[in-house]
């Protein structure tokens, strides 16, 4: 794995994945380090004189107005981040805390924080050492920062609280430290303060949440084309000229990829062959392209919205280039909560159309001809009856997920802070959102894959034999009596998750968007 080095001008998202999830080293530059120092000088500088400077020689928040004499100052860093851990709930993943570590790393290595070198260090050291503070669901309303989550970061770098080590082993954060032969850091002017007021939890789960959505929708794209042909719809409604007199940039690539997928299918288009020709196929079908291209627009306004906050130093007060420290509402979380939000509503619109075409599949009335519930021997079998009540189960909770966190606000610090984002909140729902979907898609996949072998003498595109070849060899079974159906549906999600529809059709198709 190679080192991310973190500089004055932020990141990219794909350096928050490399840490957060596949432990990628962490190196300050020299330039990060020669702007913390020439910060560190000016808040030096500004603790020196008389006059009160907020969060270098005052308290905080709705306390801000007390001027604390130079004795207490240390001891003011300390105290407020063991007052700000106050977590409660289970434990967040370990991939959000090491985002949380990276990012706020990020910001103080800008050189806008004040925060000593030697402090920002002590950061990277611990997430090069694999420690991983012990941060709780609840404790931010993302507005000044996700305060109550990277505040047990930073009590990790004092060698308090407790963290998980490299060996996922929980144990007081003083003794890991000491393992790693990291020395634990004594907090000065405005350095407490500079460690947990940020939006860097919501932004990490944002940047995992739109890789991760990224690819459900070009999985997406694939099981709705898989659906469209166990249903024998037709591939007309994909053309290209179709959805170039309606620009949206994400509808053409889903069209494009549902196309290169079917490109050779010979189950396509028999339905004006039927008894009772159809004229046009239902909504679910058809559309597919425009609403799964919709979710992908939005998931590339989230991204914009992810990068601009990636090469922003978010603290409060700042340190600016001029000598100034001056405070602000950077810290306020909106920018970041409407995006989550936003993606959580596409993709509970996702899920919703997944699953109206898994029903559809599983009707004998609308089905064009497969048997009921796709069972061996309807009546004897259920088939896959259930399989649907459980992706409609995840749809519904999709739907109550997708109501967004942002349009509330509750007033905390004595009125102080008497608007906030709720965007720690928006992005743990979606994270719940984005596994949902991926369960929804491989019920999909499991039934448009038994619905197009259940198509005796007619022959699937060379993709789509291709995602069911790999699909069974994956444990994803095919058509058959009824058989314990939960190892199915894990396989099938395992298959979705790990990327592995997307592999197997890929080599057939070429690169799909």
């Amino acid at each position: 794995m190679h080192t991310v080095v973190v500089g004055t001008s932020g990141t990219t998202p794909e350096d928050v994945i490399a840490v957060s999830r596949h432990n990628a080293k962490v190196e300050l530059s020299a330039e990060a380090l020669a702007a913390l120092a020439r910060a560190r000088e000016i808040v030096d500088a500004l603790a020196a004189k008389p006059e009160p400077v907020y969060g270098v020689s005052t308290g905080f928040g709705a306390l801000a107005s007390r001027h604390i004499s130079p004795e207490l100052r240390a001891q003011l860093q300390r105290n407020i981040v063991r007052s700000h851990a106050a977590g409660m709930g289970p434990r967040v993943e370990r991939e959000v805390v090491r985002a949380l570590m990276f990012l706020r790393l990020k910001t103080v290595a800008s050189g806008h924080t004040g925060v000593r070198p030697s402090v920002a260090q002590t950061m990277a050291d611990v997430l090069n050492a694999g420690i991983t503070p012990v941060v709780h669901e609840y404790g931010s309303l993302g507005c000044s920062g996700d305060l109550a989550p990277l505040s047990h970061c930073a009590l990790t770098l004092m060698g308090e609280g407790d963290a998980e080590g490299p060996d996922g082993v929980v144990k007081p954060a003083g003794e890991l430290l000491a393992v790693a032969g990291i020395t634990p850091v004594e907090l000065r002017e405005k350095e407490g303060l500079a460690l947990l007021n940020g939006t860097d939890g919501m932004l990490g789960m944002l940047c995992m949440a739109i890789a991760d959505l990224k690819k459900l929708y070009t999985s997406a794209d694939i099981t709705a084309a898989l659906s469209l042909e166990a249903l024998l719809g037709t591939e007309k409604v994909l053309a290209p000229e179709l959805h170039a007199i309606r620009p949206h940039p994400g509808q053409g690539a889903s069209a494009a990829n549902m196309l290169a997928v079917l490109k050779d299918s010979g189950l396509t288009g028999h339905f004006q062959e039927e008894e009772a020709p159809r004229v046009q196929d239902a909504y679910s079908v058809r559309c597919a392209p425009q609403v799964n291209g919709a979710g992908r627009d939005t998931i590339a306004y989230a991204l914009t919205v992810a990068e601009r906050e990636l090469a922003s130093a978010v603290d409060n007060p700042v340190v600016l280039a001029d000598g100034r420290v001056e405070s602000n509402g950077n810290f306020h979380g909106a920018p970041v909560a409407y995006v989550l939000d936003f993606l959580a509503i596409v993709a509970a619109d996702l899920g919703s159309i997944a699953e109206r075409r898994t029903d559809r599949l599983l009707d004998k009335n609308r089905s064009h001809g497969l048997p009921p519930f796709l069972a061996d021997d309807a009546g004897v079998d259920s088939g896959l009856m259930i399989a649907q009540y459980t992706q409609a189960a995840l749809v519904s909770e999709m739907k109550r997920l997708a109501v967004p966190a942002s349009a509330d606000s509750i007033p905390s610090s004595a009125m102080q802070e008497d608007h906030v984002s709720m965007g720690w909140s928006a992005a743990r729902k979606l994270r719940t959102a984005v596994d949902n979907l991926t369960r929804i898609i491989a019920v999909e996949l499991y039934a448009a894959t038994r619905g197009i072998e259940l198509r005796k003498g007619l022959t699937p595109a060379p993709a789509s034999q291709a995602a069911i070849a790999a699909a069974r060899a994956a444990g994803v079974q095919g058509p058959g009596p009824d058989r314990y159906l939960a190892p199915d549906l894990a396989a099938a999600d395992a298959f979705v998750r790990e990327g592995k529809l997307v592999a197997a059709v890929e080599p057939v198709t070429g690169p799909l968007a």
